[in-house]
């Protein structure tokens, strides 16, 4: 399937709190006077003022959230496993949304991607998984908004080592679908159908190239 025909529009303004939001990131981690911070905060005071124009949140909390971002701004980092059994891809329904997706989430600090990607799937889903190879690397703002920030999208695939399935605190269900059967509700943009037959692809071509951007 045609990954830009999945390509959402991005609104505009959400663009634009993203862009507002980094430059006051990185302009507050380089700033050498006060002056300089005052500028800088009032432009993360905009982008808040901006997101609650459009979201209705609280200006107060998304200034709050906005002044917990420190260091240069950077995408963030969502990682996803692909693991099969039988022909089948592992989903988890999640408890958030009440939507599928692969198990996975973001990335924490002192992880490799590959080792956070397994752990998710043992925290989410109770199996052990040991990842093989990139499926893809994934901008999110072409599979899908993701949170507020910016953010892109590894998706290992997995071999299956061990255990059986066990939903967590996060999750609800844990199963097993075929090819052409995938749930009909999914998990926001967590998991998009072409990132499901993208890896369908790569379980069955040994020859399957990394998807990227």
């Amino acid at each position: 399937m045609d990954q830009d025909a999945q390509t959402p529009v991005i609104p505009r303004w959400l663009t634009w709190v993203r862009e507002l939001q980094a430059l006051a990131q990185i302009g507050m981690h380089y700033a050498v006077n006060e002056f300089d911070r005052e500028r800088y905060q009032r432009l993360a005071d905009i982008a808040a003022e901006i997101l609650n124009e459009y979201t209705q949140v609280p200006v107060d909390r998304l200034t709050v959230l906005f002044n917990s971002q420190t260091g240069y701004a950077t995408p963030r980092v969502d990682v996803r496993s692909a693991v099969f059994k039988d022909g089948k891809i592992l989903m988890v329904r999640e408890r958030s949304d009440n939507g599928w997706t692969l198990p996975g989430g973001w990335a924490d600090v002192g992880d490799t991607p590959a080792a956070a990607a397994e752990r998710e799937v043992w925290e989410e889903a109770g199996f052990r998984v040991k990842a093989q190879k990139v499926i893809g690397i994934y901008d999110a703002n072409r599979t899908g908004v993701l949170e507020l920030f910016h953010a892109y999208k590894i998706i290992f695939l997995c071999d299956l080592v061990g255990g059986e399935a066990r939903p967590s605190s996060e999750t609800s269900e844990v199963a097993f679908f075929a090819r052409h059967e995938f749930p009909q509700t999914l998990s926001g943009r967590r998991t998009t159908p072409p990132q499901l037959e993208d890896a369908f692809r790569a379980l069955s071509d040994p020859n399957f190239v990394t998807i990227f951007d």
